[in-house]
């Protein structure tokens, strides 16, 4: 007599998000910390970044401030989560893939996320959603036919072991 396949595994979804959320545990940023996971349409992984200052700067000198004059502030010097994973990537193009983020992309990685050629961006939180950078990326996708959803996870938590 055969066993049947084990139930509870991971969905696709759950686990690309899963991934970008452990990405994001890399992120030294005191307020925000997001991952992000690049995906090729066999479900394999070509990319994933988190939040946090460019090679080579360091995260001791630099502000993670996020109120006062914007030199003094985190803004002008951070890399997001995705604009990361594009550079990261470890495939020659990323035509067709999708992202997966937890929280959804500003306007300037909507660009970056349109013109890398990835078609869809799957998301957690949309928190900003009524901030101009938001709203721009919407028009961008909705202009370059990305497609973007909300993910309703199936699983609440996913629990690591190291032991």
């Amino acid at each position: 007599m055969s066993l049947a396949k084990r139930k509870g595994y991971l969905s696709w979804d759950d686990y690309f998000m899963g991934v970008a959320l452990l990405s994001a545990q890399r992120s030294k940023d005191p307020n925000t910390q997001v991952g992000a996971c690049i995906v090729d349409p066999r479900n394999k992984i070509v990319g994933v970044g988190y939040n946090g200052f460019p090679t080579g700067i360091s995260d001791d000198i630099f502000p993670w401030d996020r109120e006062g004059d914007f030199l003094d502030t985190k803004y002008p010097y951070i890399c997001h989560a995705e604009l990361n994973a594009v550079i990261n990537k470890i495939s020659s193009d990323l035509y067709n893939c999708r992202i997966y983020v937890a929280l959804y992309p500003c306007n300037e990685c909507a660009k970056v996320i349109i013109q890398s050629g990835i078609k869809e961006v799957i998301y957690l939180s949309d928190k900003y959603a009524d901030t101009d950078p938001v709203k721009a990326s919407k028009l961008l996708f909705d202009h370059a036919g990305v497609k973007y959803r909300k993910l309703i996870p199936k699983e609440k938590s996913i629990t690591l072991y190291f032991g």
